[in-house]
């Protein structure tokens, strides 16, 4: 019963910290059986055994933590197969910290010594049995003294609103989303008055991000005239992400539903492509992971749409596969180049993973979190230098800064550092800017979007700047971003789906099952 007792301390632990809520009744019936065929003798019944009883216990364990489906754990073992050993290297210390390593050895010793004197096992079952009486006293008691609780409030204090039901809620975001569309207008016919839309399309970068590296003070961040501090990124994982702002034109879809055909309208370049635009795309990585470049393709909404090659811009490091990454500006610059020769404005999805974890500066022996600040503050400065390299050129662009989702620099209770599985507000609270590039008004105060909105808002405030060029003569900026539309923030992935709340955010696990954090 050694690996046994093991394991049902390993949960009362897990039960202890908050990271997993037992099926006593399940488990009680689980040990009780351990324990009865623990006599048997015949090495193939033993064999049988061993095999059943871990069959059950490993489906359980995972119920239990809100593990996320299998079918995703078999996506994340074919993608944990192409890293880096030096990858695998940093992560193992995330994984398992030096600490908690020797705590697990501590009570490894501390069990076998208590094993040579006491019945562990004994103790165990016990707590099996005594762990669900108690909570099913403590929630008798809790309901005897809620009457006069809630007497006690009527009395004294106004009504207390009841809990929200967080699947009525969702519905409700889901009906009310499914309405939701952003028209475009057509692009005027002033060549003075026509500008360039640039996506920026950012992996790994959210506010608590910027926080974790202390690079929230970049100029970069001073320099747009059009600042989202409450936007939802939706997303945690890449595809999804690319698929939300292709989408961008519609309102927020079940992740479910990326995977399905889009009504045209819903596609921002198909969006821009009818306003006047010619659209195209770039990367500073070769986009095969995760079937990236096909998940564009298929989603920019305009089929004869080129991928500008990144080929003669330098390698700055290398991706956790170890695939090559362009450098950020040389990248941009050599697009800026070609562009010239395109008449007309021109609308540019540019996707970067220069901040993904796992990444390696060339020539550096950081990890990727201790290279995250240097690596964040150079490609902010890059960005500002394809702002400068455009006005000196005197052309006009919008420039569209949008993360993906966070690096999760920092973690939580139920995440490592660089997990994304669940999608936590400091993961999808990304921050979004909009900068006009050859502007000559009075760009004026940056003008601050600070109510929740997603990018069906950004949508919105592009079809107002393509519909009325902000470059013609007298045009007040803050104008355009009046009355964009709100989005409440739910964050999604396969299985998984978290909400804000009044007092923090709900997630709701792949069984179903929510769960109130602060």
């Amino acid at each position: 019963m050694t690996f046994w007792n093991l394991y049902f301390i390993l949960k009362f632990a897990l039960f202890a910290t908050g990271h997993l809520q037992p099926f006593w009744l399940a488990n009680l019936a689980f040990a009780v059986a351990l324990v009865a065929s623990a006599p048997i003798r015949s090495r193939a019944w033993r064999i049988v055994r061993q095999v059943v009883a871990i069959a059950i216990a490993v489906p359980l364990l995972a119920r239990e933590l809100h593990a996320p489906p299998l079918a995703r754990l078999a996506e994340a073992a074919r993608e944990v197969s192409t890293f880096r050993l030096d990858y695998w290297m940093e992560l193992l210390p995330r994984l398992l910290p030096p600490v908690l390593a020797l705590a697990i050895v501590g009570v490894l010793i501390v069990y076998f010594i208590v094993n040579r004197w006491l019945r562990v096992a004994t103790f165990v079952v016990a707590v099996l049995i005594v762990m669900p009486l108690w909570q099913a006293g403590s929630g008798l008691m809790a309901r005897v003294a809620a009457p006069a609780q809630t007497q006690a409030n009527a009395a004294g204090a106004a009504r207390v609103d009841q809990p929200e039901d967080h699947n009525a809620a969702l519905a409700t975001f889901r009906a009310q989303e499914s309405q939701r569309q952003v028209a475009f207008g057509h692009l005027g016919s002033d060549p003075a008055a026509q500008f360039d839309v640039i996506v920026l399309h950012i992996c790994s970068l959210s506010w608590d991000d910027l926080d974790a590296a202390k690079v929230r003070n970049h100029p970069m961040l001073s320099h747009f005239d059009y600042l989202f501090t409450n936007f939802s990124t939706a997303a945690s994982y890449s595809g999804p992400a690319a698929i939300r702002v292709l989408r961008a034109s519609c309102g927020q879809e079940a992740h479910a539903d990326l995977y399905k055909p889009a009504p045209q309208q819903c596609h921002l370049f198909s969006q821009l492509a009818g306003a006047g635009y010619t659209v195209q795309s770039l990367l500073n990585h070769d986009g095969h992971f995760d079937n990236f470049l096909q998940v564009v393709h298929d989603n920019i909404g305009v089929a004869d749409a080129p991928m500008i090659s990144n080929a003669a811009a330098p390698v700055a490091m290398h991706a956790f596969d170890g695939s090559a990454i362009k450098d950020d500006y040389s990248t941009l610059a050599n697009w800026y180049a070609q562009r010239a020769a395109v008449p007309g404005p021109v609308a540019l999805y540019y996707n970067t993973i220069s901040l993904h974890d796992g990444n390696r500066v060339v020539g550096s022996a950081l990890t990727s979190i201790d290279s995250y600040p240097q690596r964040a503050t150079k490609m902010m400065t890059d960005f500002d230098r394809l702002a400068d390299l455009i006005a000196q050129s005197g052309r006009r662009a919008v420039i569209v800064f949008v993360p993906e989702h966070g690096a999760a620099l920092r973690g939580d209770k139920n995440q490592v550092a660089g997990l994304r599985e669940i999608p936590t507000p400091r993961i999808v609270h990304g921050p979004v800017g909009v900068r006009l590039v050859g502007f000559t008004g009075n760009h004026g105060a940056t003008t601050v979007i600070d109510q929740p909105t997603s990018f069906l808002a950004l949508a919105q405030l592009l079809s107002n700047l393509v519909s009325n060029s902000p470059f013609k003569p007298g045009a007040t900026l803050a104008q355009y971003a009046a009355d964009l539309p709100r989005t409440r923030m739910v964050g999604e992935n396969e299985g998984t789906v978290t909400m804000q709340t009044a007092a923090g955010y709900a997630v709701k696990t792949p069984d179903g099952v929510w769960i109130d954090e602060q």
